[in-house]
């Protein structure tokens, strides 16, 4: 089993936060994979379904962005996972609007989710970086990342989530390079 996350922060107040862009993209996988219904468990919820032939738990932390770890912690020890195990799906400043990068390890760039997630199981998990890109100066960081969507922007979100649903049997497969690819090619023909 793979244990995939998507950081945000609970609450209908958030839901179209970028900051929220992880749980967007858990809800897409969800709904084109026909995965189970939501439990109540891992201080968060969870439903459980298979990306291709890989069975897959699907974890959005009910805890706040900058505790999400003791939620992914909870998961992890449950299930006896590894960190390669767990990929997290998060927003990036330092990526354009709707880029996808992959990889594994690394540091958390300021943000409390990945900060949270690296103290309770370590920096060798596997992150799905969305770019939200940057507002242009540090001072207006928190309330564009904790800002809704523009309507512009909508479409764009929509091609996206489709796209990394679509292509996320690449990503369960452990082929990050051709889910990268893939997504970005679909992108490009939906523009």
């Amino acid at each position: 089993m793979q244990l995939w996350v998507g950081l945000g922060n609970p609450g209908p107040q958030y839901a179209m936060h970028r900051h929220n862009i992880g749980f967007m993209a858990l809800d897409a996988i969800a709904e084109v994979h026909s995965f189970g219904p939501v439990k109540k468990q891992f201080q968060g919820w969870t439903r459980e379904g298979h990306v291709g032939s890989a069975k897959i738990l699907l974890l959005k932390p009910g805890t706040y962005m900058n505790e999400s770890g003791r939620s992914i912690r909870a998961a992890t020890d449950f299930y006896k996972l590894a960190p390669e195990e767990v990929t997290v799906f998060h927003d990036e400043l330092d990526l354009p609007p709707f880029k996808v990068k992959v990889k594994v390890g690394g540091g958390t760039a300021g943000h409390n989710g990945l900060r949270s997630a690296g103290q309770h199981i370590g920096p060798d998990f596997r992150r799905v970086r969305i770019g939200i890109g940057h507002p242009g100066h540090k001072d207006r960081v928190t309330g564009y990342v904790l800002g809704n969507y523009a309507k512009a922007e909508l479409e764009d979100l929509t091609d996206l989530l489709g796209a990394l649903a679509a292509e996320a049997p690449w990503l369960a497969e452990g082929n990050d390079a051709r889910f990268m690819s893939d997504v970005a090619l679909r992108l490009q023909r939906d523009a």
